[in-house]
């Protein structure tokens, strides 16, 4: 008898096809599932495809009494109670590397539209505030020798230094698990050129320090409000910040603040603190970007993202290893 599992919204028809191999597929479209519909849902399920929309509580966890394992199709899993999960013997996995290159390259697009005004630009046109070529008209700043601030040294924060290298900025890193006492990860490529280019130093001096302070890290009890009103104060008023990671490392009422201030000169934000809703003061800002979650957004990666996860949910249900398993909580 095939294992049963839940696909909490359809994926590609490859990946679908190859569920459909190993598995009895139980697929919902729609709307988000909520915590009594998960509840529901997993009764009798072997394995779930979860998105990071989906909240996978303990209750959720410890109603699903033959669930086997939780494919996170993303890279992060704050919306996984793993230790709740791990306590039952329940694999949990997600989808590193396979979206690092999409997200780095959304990361860049941010920056470039931030700092030379594209977006600003933009909507300047369409209402009609544009009147021609003028020499001081719309300025933005360059990158060239200026200072990459990066927030977190996992895959896609050294992918986005990777990239500082082409523009001839110097490179700061700071680590939240190198600060927690972990060993920072070390795992895929960083070249030879942004190793010598990166100095890693603490958070308060990178701040102070960097032209455009770009977030990589995980969303944890450590990182939630790591951006806060102190922090954003510490920064230079002529600096940009780039959220492509979760929303809650940033406090948007503490963005919007010194952005309406002058505090830092614009921002870039992909991920928000309750999304989809957005700080209402944000929405009048000329001097932020605002993107609805775009980072993993090609169809390349959202194909590897599902595969990844697939395999993950076929291989643990078959009683074989995970490809992809997170740490232990």
């Amino acid at each position: 008898m095939k294992p049963s599992v839940l696909v909490t919204t359809r994926m590609p028809s490859a990946v679908m096809q190859l569920l459909e191999e190993s598995c009895e597929v139980d697929l919902h479209e729609g709307s988000d599932l909520t915590e009594d519909e998960l509840v529901a849902r997993l009764q009798g399920k072997q394995g779930v495809l979860s998105v990071f929309t989906n909240q996978m509580t303990r209750r959720v966890i410890e109603s699903a009494t033959s669930l086997k394992v939780i494919a996170n199709v993303a890279v992060g899993y704050n919306n996984v109670d793993v230790a709740a999960a791990q306590e039952r013997g329940i694999v949990v996995t997600n989808t590193p590397d396979v979206l690092t290159e999409a997200t780095a390259n959304l990361t860049w697009t941010l920056i470039l539209d931030c700092t030379r005004r594209v977006s600003e630009g933009d909507r300047l046109v369409r209402r009609g505030g544009w009147k021609g070529w003028t020499f001081n008209f719309m300025l933005g700043s360059d990158l060239a020798g200026k200072q990459l601030g990066v927030v977190g040294w996992g895959r896609i924060g050294r992918a986005v230094a990777r990239r500082a290298v082409a523009f001839d900025m110097r490179v700061a890193a700071y680590s939240p698990r190198a600060a927690a006492g972990l060993a920072p990860s070390s795992e895929g490529r960083v070249a030879e050129d942004v190793a010598r280019a990166t100095e890693f130093m603490p958070l308060d001096r990178l701040l102070a320090t960097s032209d455009i302070v770009t977030l990589h890290c995980p969303l944890t009890a450590e990182t939630k409000h790591l951006i806060d009103q102190t922090a954003l104060a510490r920064m230079k008023r002529s600096a940009h910040l780039i959220n492509a990671s979760r929303g809650p490392v940033v406090d948007e009422a503490a963005l919007a603040w010194a952005l309406k201030n002058r505090m830092i000169s614009g921002a870039a934000l992909d991920v928000y603190e309750r999304e989809p809703e957005i700080h209402r003061d944000l929405l009048s800002l000329e001097n932020v970007v605002l993107a609805p979650h775009l980072g993993s957004s090609t169809m390349e990666a959202r194909v590897a993202m599902a595969d990844l996860a697939a395999r993950n949910a076929i291989a643990v249900m078959s009683g074989q290893p995970p490809l992809t398993p997170v740490p232990r909580a």
